[in-house]
This record gives C-alpha cells, sequence and structure tokens, in this order.
C-alpha cells in the first residue's frame, strides 16, 4: 500500500493564518496531538499541541509558531512499510504527504497507519503467531512452510528480523497463523531442530504468552 493511499481525508491541515486557538480546537476535536501546517498549498511543517499550549496569546497566528519536521515527509508513491520506519525513527503523530510537484496533498495518522499495517500482518485475525529464534544461516521460508503446512495449517504472514551484529543466533521469524491450536506444528518444529521462542494463541499452548498479544490488540483497537 502507497502513501497516497493511507490519507486520512477527515484530518485538516492547518493554515499559517489560522490561530493558535483554532489549532487547539481541531487537535481536541480530532483527538490528536500533532497537524500539519501549511502555507498557501505547500509544506511547512508540523505544529504540536505540546508547544502550543505554551503559547499565551490564542489569537497568535501560527506564522509566528515553531514548527517540527519541516524537512521530514513522505512522497505519495512510497511504501506503507518506508512511512511507518519514518514515523517510528521521530516519533511523529502525522506524517504530511507530498506529489512529485512537492505539493502537499493530505495528512497521515500514524495511529491509523500502525492499524493498518497490523491488518495487513493479519494481527486481528484469529490465529496463533509464532515466534522462532535461529542462526540467519538456517533460515529457509519455503523448509518452514512446508513443515507448518504438514500440520494443515497455513502462514497468514511473516516477518523475518534480522540478527544484531556479534549475535547470529538472535534473529527471529515471526509468524501469524491461522489456527489456534498450533501443538502439532510445534512439535513439528522442534523435532527439525527449531527453537521457539515464544508462542501466542487462543488455545493453551506450550510457554504461550497470551497478555502480550492482548495488549497489542487492545492498543491496535482504542
Amino acid at each position: 500500500m502507497l502513501a497516497a493511499e493511507l490519507i486520512d481525508p477527515m484530518l485538516p491541515a492547518l493554515k499559517s493564518t489560522d490561530s493558535v486557538g483554532q489549532a487547539l480546537a481541531w487537535m481536541e476535536e480530532h483527538r490528536i496531538g500533532q497537524l500539519v501546517l501549511t502555507d498557501l498549498g505547500e509544506y511547512r511543517g508540523i505544529v504540536s499541541e505540546e508547544l502550543l499550549m505554551d503559547v499565551v496569546d490564542e489569537e497568535r497566528p501560527l506564522n509566528d509558531v515553531m514548527c517540527l519536521f519541516e524537512q521530514t515527509y513522505v512522497y505519495e508513491e512510497q511504501h506503507l512499510f518506508e512511512v511507518l520506519e519514518l514515523a517510528i525513527q521521530h516519533q511523529m503523530e502525522v506524517v504530511a504527504v507530498l506529489n512529485e510537484g512537492r505539493e502537499f496533498i493530505g495528512t497521515i495518522s500514524v495511529r491509523e497507519l500502525l492499524k493498518k499495517f497490523a491488518q495487513d500482518l493479519g494481527v486481528q485475525e484469529a490465529g496463533a503467531i509464532l515466534i522462532l529464534n535461529m542462526n540467519e544461516r538456517d533460515y529457509s521460508m519455503a523448509e518452514i512452510s512446508r513443515l507448518i503446512e504438514s500440520n494443515n495449517v497455513k502462514i497468514i504472514s511473516s516477518y523475518f528480523s534480522s540478527a544484531t551484529y556479534g549475535m547470529p543466533d538472535r534473529s527471529r521469524l515471526t509468524l501469524k497463523l491461522n489456527r489456534r491450536d498450533i501443538t502439532p506444528v510445534i512439535s513439528t518444529l522442534e523435532r527439525f531442530g527449531y527453537h521457539i521462542e515464544a508462542a501466542l494463541a487462543n488455545a493453551p499452548v506450550e510457554s504461550i504468552d497470551q497478555e502480550r498479544l492482548d495488549l497489542l490488540l487492545r492498543y491496535l483497537n482504542t
């Protein structure tokens, strides 16, 4: 999914002539702590509630207020993963989207982006999450898929996290499966030498950590 498809049409863009009070009112209305600031359709940066709360005169225009992330934005053709990486790196609540002509075309809500990301990963679908710990040289998605599917279980989504420097045995493969009861899958993988770091499911399995899964889903649904 591309940045242009992630734009939230309900989020307003502030103009430099808008007042501090107007910006705070919109942030309260949309329950968000940041909004994009524009000037004649050009992106100027992001205004934060935290900074605006320090302004004594709420009639003061926003062009007199300091902005954040003036040089931080995405283009409409950038992928969801790139948008998410940028937002996490800079701890942003909103991300501005520009077209090829560097004109502002809309705002992405990072909160909604995370929900979309979780949806694409299948986090909210019924089924278990399995985390394997392995040497990077042992990673073979084809082999792991074959072993899992031999138990009549399908992989909904997967994410591979490479090992950090000096820790070659700390690569992780996170799998979302379409079944809750994955005890047979765990037995099969362990029989073939795979180390199960964690198994999160709605049916009891060995090494389960349901609490962390529940916390994630509650966060995504708020």
